[in-house]
């Protein structure tokens, strides 16, 4: 299970994630975002990650050239857009993409059959949520997660915490899990034994 902890905004809590086993740390590089980071905090942050865990740069209906900046300024090994952006968009990114598709919207991402996104593009599913795009701690429709999830790689967030983490795991089945608000004691603010058990239970799931 590829686990992702977004909304990373200091060393000690990327540090708690990667300890409790997170594949990836995400930053949110969005201004409006309570999570934002700037992009010369976050660099400082991934030059002391691991080589085995992957930095994931959050956008939102930004310019590819401003994207494609930041990410190599960050050495980000993947980007996620979180906005409307279309398959278009994404061409112009030089990183691997995740798209964000906000659940209540579908069978639509932005303004894009989600048929239209190539296989290659990783699908975040989350909640709707045209103002904080993501973080809501709100949970989606697993039911319809996992139609999704049951015919390409998929990553399921929304409201994802310790409590209900294995359920959303079980019924949905997807790639992998993005978990922000339900590991922090504030927005950008992680709680080390909130990531401990957030991975307990997925632990326990998996046994």
């Amino acid at each position: 299970m590829f686990v992702k902890i977004c909304g990373v905004t200091r060393l000690e809590d990327a540090d708690a994630a990667v300890d409790a086993g997170a594949n990836a740390v995400g930053f949110v590089f969005w201004p409006k975002s309570p999570r934002f980071v700037d992009p010369f905090r976050a660099r400082a942050i991934v030059a002391a990650l691991p080589p085995f865990v992957t930095a994931v740069g959050l956008f939102v209906n930004q310019p590819a050239e401003y994207v494609n900046g930041v990410a190599a300024l960050v050495r980000l090994g993947a980007v996620q857009l979180h906005g409307d952006e279309t398959p278009d968009d994404a061409r112009r990114i030089a990183r691997p993409i995740v798209k964000a598709v906000p659940v209540a919207a579908t069978p639509s991402a932005g303004s894009a059959p989600l048929a239209a996104w190539p296989t290659a593009v990783t699908l975040l599913l989350d909640a709707c949520d045209p103002d904080l795009r993501g973080g809501t701690g709100r949970t989606i429709d697993w039911d319809a997660a996992a139609a999704v999830a049951a015919t390409r790689r998929t990553i399921l967030a929304g409201g994802l915490t310790p409590d209900n983490i294995a359920e959303a795991i079980r019924r949905v089945r997807p790639f992998g899990v993005d978990v922000s608000s339900g590991v922090e004691a504030a927005p950008g603010i992680k709680d080390r034994a909130k990531i401990r058990a957030l991975f307990e239970s997925i632990d326990a799931q998996r046994s």
